[in-house]
């Protein structure tokens, strides 16, 4: 298998679905010996253009090994090599490969170890890469650039929970830049990924890739937040003199009074139009926004989006919840539940150029209604099913946690 090239996915968008077939290590061993040239014998990829495997998450090499063979993702070298592969080849081999040490350490002949994982030549590039500002940005992304957080998906210094996401801890940098470039450049495409990554800057991808050449040198450095002031627009103070028979519902400001009604302070302009245009449509259906929105143009649209957008939100009514801040920020690898971080950010603010909305200060009352609908189906306007899929596998006491979570989040 001349090169596996698995996602190095920092976002979230896809739901997990375990591996139908059970693999077995000993019978991968013999079927991955052809992958040796490239990954390494030990599951070390012999250089950086090719992933470490060791250690990956088993279902999720069986899944990429699936979309080479049917052209879901597109590789000249791993399509015609995965072709031949049955459902219990991929699960053989996806099992042997996650049970090696992703150290690279195997045994030797004389029960010592050794280390056959080839070091990584390092680039020579102009920007010196900031290890800190890579940790800073897988651990709590940029809100002001819609940036999700990587580490709600991959995991404490990319060590992933979650099944079909990949680890990226031990992974070579310069392949995890190379993936993110692709991303960003939407030569390998991933809704969540593509956002995200379009988002960064090289220097960006510069950083990530140098805190993942070595994690605990960085364990003991702070991350920081990035935060930016609201700005205040033409299409603003166009948007408040349109904004005021919106008032009886939402409030004066958008902040509601009304726990039913969502607050739309400081929502993502583009959000707000996004749903106001939905409700015109009929794709999301409500019978008093629907004649609300009605008479409204696209213009309209976008100065209330801008409007309410700028406006500062109140603080929700949620009392908190430890289960709803386990689920926001880790999910539920168990029952494939993923964490809420990677859409909605670490503080709650959405990441509004990727479409995903503020629940920060948001009512208990209307969070939980929103989820309901979502679980039941009675709302379907989430891209790709996003929520719906995530939603339908949260128990009652679930989304009651995470409502008083979200809503206690400023």
């Amino acid at each position: 298998m001349n090169k596996i090239i698995f996602s190095l996915i920092l976002a979230v968008t896809s739901i997990n679905v375990a591996f139908a077939a059970a693999g077995n290590a000993d019978a991968g061993k013999t079927k991955a010996a052809m992958c040796a040239a490239c990954h390494g014998a030990n599951g070390i990829g012999t250089n950086d253009t090719y992933p470490n495997l060791a250690g990956q998450q088993a279902d999720y090499i069986a899944k990429q090994l699936k979309a080479f063979k049917s052209g879901t993702r597109v590789d000249p070298i791993m399509a015609p090599m995965a072709a031949g592969l049955s459902e219990q080849d991929m699960a053989d081999v996806a099992a042997y490969f996650s049970g090696l040490d992703r150290s690279g350490v195997t045994a030797s002949a004389d029960g010592g170890t050794t280390n056959s994982g080839a070091p990584a030549a390092q680039a020579v590039v102009a920007y010196v890469a900031d290890a800190s500002a890579g940790k800073s940005l897988y651990e709590l992304g940029d809100a002001s650039r819609s940036i999700g957080a990587c580490m709600g998906c991959h995991g404490k210094e990319g060590n992933s929970n979650v099944l079909i996401y990949p680890n990226l801890s031990k992974q070579h940098a310069q392949y995890i830049e190379k993936q993110l470039h692709a991303f960003k450049d939407k030569t390998r495409t991933n809704f969540a990924m593509n956002q995200f990554a379009s988002a960064m800057t090289d220097e960006d991808i510069a950083d990530m890739g140098a805190y993942f050449a070595d994690t605990k040198a960085v364990a003991n450095v702070k991350v920081k937040r990035v935060a930016t002031a609201a700005v205040i627009t033409e299409e603003a103070i166009a948007g408040e003199a349109k904004a005021a028979v919106c008032a009886s519902c939402h409030g004066v400001g958008g902040n509601s009074l009304v726990p039913m009604y969502p607050k739309l302070a400081g929502q993502s302009a583009d959000y707000i139009a996004k749903q106001l245009r939905e409700f015109k449509a009929g794709v999301r259906k409500d019978p008093v926004m629907a004649g609300m929105s009605a008479a409204l143009s696209e213009q309209d649209m976008a100065e209330l989006g801008a409007y309410f957008s700028s406006k500062k939100p109140t603080a929700g009514n949620g009392s908190g919840s430890a289960l709803g801040q386990k689920l926001y920020f880790g999910g539920d690898a168990s029952r494939g539940i993923t964490a809420c971080i990677a859409c909605h950010g670490a503080s709650g603010k959405g990441m509004a150029k990727a479409g995903f909305p503020a629940v920060a200060n948001q009512s208990v009352e209307y969070l939980t209604a929103q989820l309901t609908k979502f679980k039941t189906g009675e709302r379907d306007n989430d891209r790709n099913s996003m929520m719906r899929n995530i939603v339908k596998r949260l128990k009652k006491n679930d989304i009651e946690a995470l409502t008083q979570f979200m809503s206690s989040m400023k």
